[in-house]
């Protein structure tokens, strides 16, 4: 997926494609639905899909997903092009009028638009789909605005899913989401305590992501293309520290022996198997940390931990 960063790098001019807009920014089922149809679309017409996106959050509300996890998601659904809109004070003040004239007709000469049926846009929200409909009638494009998904009798949300995932519901979050909880972050380097212990663990920067609570998770992460099991640990090592510290993510992977610093990864969470808790001393911790691997190996049908 081709991505453009900010109005100014749009030099390419793009026709006849079929065009999403939204945040986006949990990628949940409902935001997968509208993006699948568009892709659907475009594969029928042998056109391509572009979508636009904004960052920060136009609300100022906190992701449930990082742009980076978000763009690496929008591309798994095969989406051409992406162009990323700094949402600014000044782009805030645009008449609705000017950002489809000025960049969507401009830049893409769409065929079709899908957004959700609640979308705004424009100076103080004053754009919606029934304006985008009359915009589009005058040039040239077709509107499909797409119904948001529920579950129960609630819409699915990014709101929502984030506080299922803080309180530690991470079944309920994938119902939402459609996939699993999981956090994009990067390789840093630690205190090398893992490999004291005999656990060799990957130090993980998220990338200002929704974290599940602390504790013990059996887990798949995704590195480099390739998917390998592991355990990882959120919380404060507290066997260690005697004083709060701020939160960490550690993974150990099974059958991985590379360092990979400065890299990035994405770990799906599979089960939660403990919390964290103080041990009398590393020995004992690295006995637990031993059957939290047999328990993870059991749970993710493996047979040996590498």
């Amino acid at each position: 997926m081709k991505t453009i960063f900010g109005l100014s790098n749009l030099k390419e001019k793009f026709k006849d494609t079929i065009v999403m807009i939204g945040v986006f920014d949990g990628m949940h089922r409902g935001h997968r639905y509208l993006i699948e149809r568009a892709v659907r679309a475009a594969r029928a017409l042998h056109k391509k899909t572009v979508a636009i996106t904004f960052d920060p959050h136009p609300k100022g509300q906190p992701y449930l997903i990082s742009l980076a996890h978000r763009l690496k998601v929008i591309a798994e659904l095969g989406v051409s092009a992406c162009l990323v809109i700094r949402f600014s004070q000044q782009f805030a003040k645009s008449p609705p009028e000017s950002f489809i004239r000025d960049t969507l007709v401009k830049f893409f000469h769409p065929l079709y638009v899908f957004v959700g049926d609640n979308f705004r846009f424009g100076y103080r929200a004053q754009g919606d789909v029934a304006l985008l409909k009359r915009l589009g009638k005058l040039l040239g494009f077709q509107v499909r605005p797409v119904r948001e998904l529920g579950a129960g009798r609630k819409k699915i949300s990014s709101q929502r899913i984030r506080s299922l995932i803080r309180a530690g519901s991470l079944k309920k979050a994938e119902e939402l989401l459609g996939r699993r909880v999981s956090v994009l972050g990067t390789v840093i380097k630690g205190e090398s305590r893992g490999r004291i212990l005999g656990y060799r663990t990957a130090n993980i920067d998220p990338h200002h992501e929704v974290l599940p609570k602390p504790g013990v998770y059996a887990v798949k992460v995704l590195y480099n293309e390739k998917e390998y099991n592991g355990i990882c640990n959120i919380g404060r090592r507290p066997t260690f520290n005697s004083q709060e510290e701020p939160l960490n993510i550690e993974v150990h992977l099974f059958n991985f022996r590379k360092d990979i610093y400065a890299e990035d990864m994405e770990i799906k969470f599979i089960r939660k198997l403990r919390d964290e808790k103080k041990f009398p001393s590393p020995s004992f911790l690295s006995i637990q940390l031993k059957e939290d691997s047999r328990n993870a190996l059991r749970l993710l049908n493996l047979k040996r931990v590498g």
